[in-house]
């Protein structure tokens, strides 16, 4: 019997719908209102020609004119290479900045402090800061090749088609570097002792700990960036806002830039179309990302 009425008790009670709804009901309005209906809305958009006052149904139109627009494409090509470049060369040169620190290099204070600093920085600030760095004329970049009588080196560098996806893609690696520098650096602090100081006692030199020991430890801190890092890039706008608007002659146009162009800029007036951009770009991005994953999945636990 005593054993019997506590789980009566407890079959006795109610759930708080009341308190659970009333909690929940914020967020719910909040997301539903900012996220959910605007999703809802430029797909139901991407059907449509939305002018001022008036919405025509279109079917298919959008996307056939889409599959054909040229700076659409380019932009797509501009956007995934960055996208694909700029990950590696983040997470790879942030594994070696991790790796100095983590051996305790001198000044090892210092330079987390130095190399982590561009994240606290907006795209704004960091993009007029860029700006006037690749200045032809005063740039300090140029100004130091002109110096060192490579000034034949020296260009607009953010105005030359050839050099201006290049120079963004660096941009973005300088400033994200420290984030997955210091993730790196606390994955490489949260290894288990046991397994190093075993490596060290087998006379496991550092180059071979590191590729035997330390990297599949780490490995899916490494693949996590890599994906948070693309997710991104795929959407990058506020740089090349600030820094070229796209220029010069398309070379650094991204899906974002060009959506935001055809909705706000272009006198067609027309909402339709960038909803079709957005949306077709939408099921793009979510599709490679759940790619990643799945090839980044870890197969097998590791032990120890």
């Amino acid at each position: 019997m005593r054993e019997a009425m506590p789980a009566k008790r407890h079959g006795g009670l109610r759930q708080p719908w009341g308190t659970i709804t009333a909690f929940l009901l914020p967020a719910l309005t909040v997301y539903a209102a900012f996220t959910a209906y605007p999703a809802f809305r430029t797909l139901w958009n991407s059907f449509h020609k939305v002018l001022p006052r008036r919405e025509e149904f279109i079917g298919l139109a959008n996307y056939t004119e889409l599959l054909q627009d040229e700076i659409f494409w380019r932009a797509v090509r501009n956007t995934i290479t960055w996208a694909c470049i700029s990950p590696l060369v983040e997470v790879t040169v942030a594994l070696l900045l991790a790796l100095a620190l983590y051996a305790r290099i001198p000044g090892a204070r210092f330079f987390r402090i130095a190399w982590f600093t561009p994240v606290l920085m907006s795209y704004i600030v960091v993009g007029i800061l860029w700006v006037w760095i690749y200045n032809y004329d005063w740039g300090p970049i140029n100004v130091a090749l002109r110096a060192l009588g490579l000034g034949g080196l020296a260009r607009a560098w953010l105005g030359d088609p050839d050099t201006a996806l290049p120079a963004l893609i660096f941009i973005t690696s300088w400033m994200w570097v420290g984030f997955n520098m210091v993730v790196l650096l606390a994955a490489l602090h949260s290894l288990p002792k046991e397994v190093i100081e075993a490596a060290e006692l087998d006379n496991c030199g550092w180059g071979a700990k590191l590729v035997f020991v330390v990297l599949p430890l780490v490995r899916a801190t490494l693949l996590n960036l890599v994906v948070l890092s693309f997710i991104g890039k795929m959407k990058i706008f506020d740089l090349v806002w600030i820094t070229t608007k796209g220029g010069p002659l398309w070379a650094t146009e991204t899906v974002s830039t060009y959506v935001y162009k055809r909705a706000f800029e272009w006198t067609t007036f027309d909402l339709g179309y960038p909803s079709t951009i957005a949306t077709l770009w939408f099921v793009i991005v979510l599709g490679a990302v759940l790619a990643l994953t799945r090839a980044f999945r870890l197969r097998e636990k590791l032990e120890y």
